[in-house]
């Protein structure tokens, strides 16, 4: 029912670009991955506060919201979700319409409205109800990463010809997607630990020059799985980021 609803909506929208063009069919395939990668195919995953965590994510990306004050230790993109909403004159549920930032101040506070607040349960309909529009976002973001990426890094070379290699192959543009959603575009001076990010731009930069075309996906994925693990090794110890690692490396073997 999801597929073929997102089918039915992404077929009329045209996702381009000066340099990237997706057809709708397969934004509508790697939705539908983004989708049970993020949520596990579950309505009520679509809107979460995970242990460990300050801050609420919401929708197929679980995109970061803010409470008021909160320190960006890593990027916020939920506001420029909502503002891609309105673009569309998509008519946005209450807490949307009445809140700029994130409106639970704790997970216990978000929890109690979760399981009680019927605003919330409209809040996660209309998530799951605009995933189509949630894609065609990911994808924009896509598209404007490559010109900041390269102005990030002194590998302009390398980085430019593995994105382009994997733009031009379907599992490497699912990959591509996928991973700068996943984890960022790895340009973000906040979104470090001793100084090594783990963005796209790292897994980029990390990927083997030389490697056949046949051998990218493998390439990618050691290298998403290097950047991860390093990512781990550097994290503050009371992250406790160890417990999440296999759950990225499954994710990461989905780049197939």
């Amino acid at each position: 029912m999801i597929k073929q609803w997102l089918c039915i909506a992404l077929c009329s929208v045209s996702i381009a670009a000066a340099d990237i063009n997706i057809p709708p069919a397969a934004l509508n395939e790697i939705a539908g991955k983004i989708y049970r990668n993020e949520t596990g195919g579950k309505r009520e995953n679509l809107v979460v506060w995970n242990n460990g965590e300050n801050f609420p994510s919401l929708g197929i990306g679980h995109f970061i919201w803010y409470k008021y004050n909160e320190p960006e230790r890593f990027e916020e993109s939920f506001p420029a979700l909502v503002t891609f909403y309105k673009t569309k004159n998509i008519e946005l549920p209450w807490i949307l319409r009445m809140y700029r930032y994130a409106p639970w101040k704790t997970q216990a506070e978000f929890l109690n409205a979760k399981h009680n607040d019927p605003a919330f349960k409209d809040l996660e309909n209309f998530l799951y109800n605009t995933q189509a529009v949630q894609i065609e976002f990911i994808a924009e973001r896509l598209n404007a990463s490559l010109p900041k990426i390269l102005a990030a890094t002194s590998q302009k070379k390398r980085v430019k010809e593995n994105f382009n290699r994997l733009l031009n192959t379907p599992s490497g543009l699912y990959a591509l997607i996928d991973y700068i959603n996943f984890k960022g575009e790895g340009i973000n001076q906040n979104e470090r630990y001793q100084g090594q990010g783990w963005g796209l731009l790292q897994v980029l930069e990390t990927m083997d020059p030389n490697v056949a075309q046949k051998d990218l996906m493998q390439s990618f994925r050691t290298a998403a799985k290097t950047v991860m693990s390093n990512r781990v090794k550097n994290a503050p110890k009371e992250r406790n980021e160890e417990r999440w690692l296999a759950g990225w490396h499954n994710r990461i073997d989905t780049y197939q």
